[in-house]
């Protein structure tokens, strides 16, 4: 094994920077040599682009560069921003900058990196920096929030250690661990917004590179990409599917959140059908489209109307994936009168819509996108005879399954005091 060197040097005198001030030039007089990485704090970086506000009220700020609400407790709130970035309060800071003032995140962090790069004249690597909490960890350190000129990661997969193991999900954060390393000598007290890591020749590039693009999880690849506030809002309403398969486990771990939902009488109200053969789903989905078509035809709609209406089940045909949730009425209390064997079942009905919510939010949290469509409700005979199913369970929809082709639609906006009534 070769013997590294590493030397991290802090870079003083920079003073005050104010909006308009060329972060390269302030770095004139740092002994910057070829194959050195620089790393300057965010906040200088914002301060000279302008991005400071007059923001008494931090959270209005924070409300503007928050992309996505992923936990929220008390007045600490955890988001993404439009970077891509989770961290806490959308990077918004009201430290190391004037009262009544608060500085954002610089508008494009790899775009600036490229820029104070260019103004350096020398063949450099930079590193823009900001400081991240950590999950299931205590203390804060500072991460690369853009970068130019340097290799942002090391990936070791397919490769093996020393002892011949083979390496299947190590990637290493170059980026993150250089800006934080040059944190130990900027302090957040000391006024030192720049440091020099020296030694690291090797991950300079000629050409700016992706930047921090790379050490941003993607969506689907995020395990943890809800929080408690965000869950219930993760079930989004999915009609277009890519052609991924579907993971039955995945399917299977949010049946058992969809068995979780409260139920009358300590009862278990709900039965998950998966239906997984192509068989079974082709039978099911051609005796159903029979079944509306004689249905509309008895309705009196034309056969050309009848066609446009059926199209709307494609959404099951599209769909990788069918779940056709259950309703049984086992445990359930009988009345001599049909006012309270209504309501009976009425509490069951609930139940097993508690239980479909549940299980629509969990293919959510496992990255799976659904629609939740009324069919084998109109058609419940056919169902059970294609199925094979008991006479006493009611089959209450079908949920489509599969990975979203596209991201959702905004939601349309509601407001929760419509529909509320206080007494």
């Amino acid at each position: 094994m070769s013997s590294r060197r590493v030397e991290v040097i802090a870079v003083t005198g920079i003073g005050e920077v104010r909006p308009g001030d060329d972060v390269a030039a302030l770095l004139k007089d740092a002994d910057l040599r070829d194959g050195d990485i620089v790393v300057v704090t965010s906040k200088i970086v914002s301060k000279a682009e302008g991005r400071v506000r007059q923001a008494p009220d931090r959270a209005s700020a924070i409300e503007e560069e928050t992309e996505r609400v992923v936990a929220r407790r008390g007045d600490t709130v955890i988001v993404q921003t439009r970077h891509g970035f989770v961290m806490a309060a959308a990077g918004v800071d009201a430290s190391n900058t004037e009262p009544g003032t608060v500085l954002l995140l610089p508008e494009d962090p790899d775009a600036s990196a490229a820029r104070i790069r260019a103004g350096l004249g020398a063949r450099v690597g930079v590193i823009v920096s900001d400081t991240f909490g950590r999950p299931w960890r205590n203390g804060l350190t500072d991460v690369a929030i853009g970068a130019a000129g340097v290799r942002p990661l090391d990936d070791f997969r397919g490769s093996s250690d020393p002892y011949g193991n083979a390496l299947g999900a190590t990637v290493t954060a170059l980026a993150d661990e250089i800006a934080s390393a040059a944190e130990l000598v900027k302090g957040k007290l000391d006024g030192v917004p720049a440091a020099i890591v020296r030694g690291l020749a090797h991950l300079v590039t000629d050409d700016d590179g992706p930047g921090v693009r790379p050490l941003v999880r993607p969506a689907d690849e995020d395990m943890f990409r809800f929080g408690a506030r965000d869950v219930v809002f993760a079930r989004r309403t999915i009609r277009e599917f890519a052609e991924r398969p579907v993971d039955g486990e995945a399917v299977r771990r949010a049946v058992a959140a969809g068995i979780a939902a409260p139920a009358p009488h300590h009862t278990t109200p709900w039965r998950f059908v998966l239906v997984e053969s192509a068989q079974a789903r082709t039978e099911l989905l051609d005796a159903m489209r029979e079944a509306w078509i004689d249905d509309l035809r008895g309705d009196g709609f034309t056969e050309q109307s009848i066609a446009k209406r059926i199209r709307r089940g494609d959404v099951l045909r599209n769909a990788p994936y069918l779940v056709v949730p259950c309703l049984v009425m086992e445990g359930s209390h009988t009345y001599r009168d049909d006012r309270r064997n209504a309501s009976e079942r009425e509490m069951f009905v609930v139940a097993t819509g508690a239980g479909v919510e549940n299980f629509l939010i969990q293919l959510a949290v496992e990255g799976l996108g659904s629609a939740w469509v009324s069919s084998t409700m109109f058609c419940r005979p056919v169902v059970r005879r294609v199925l094979d199913l008991p006479e006493s369970w009611d089959p209450m929809g079908c949920v489509a399954i599969g990975h979203a082709a596209a991201p959702p639609r905004d939601r349309a906006p509601r407001d929760p005091r419509d529909f509320i009534v206080t007494r």
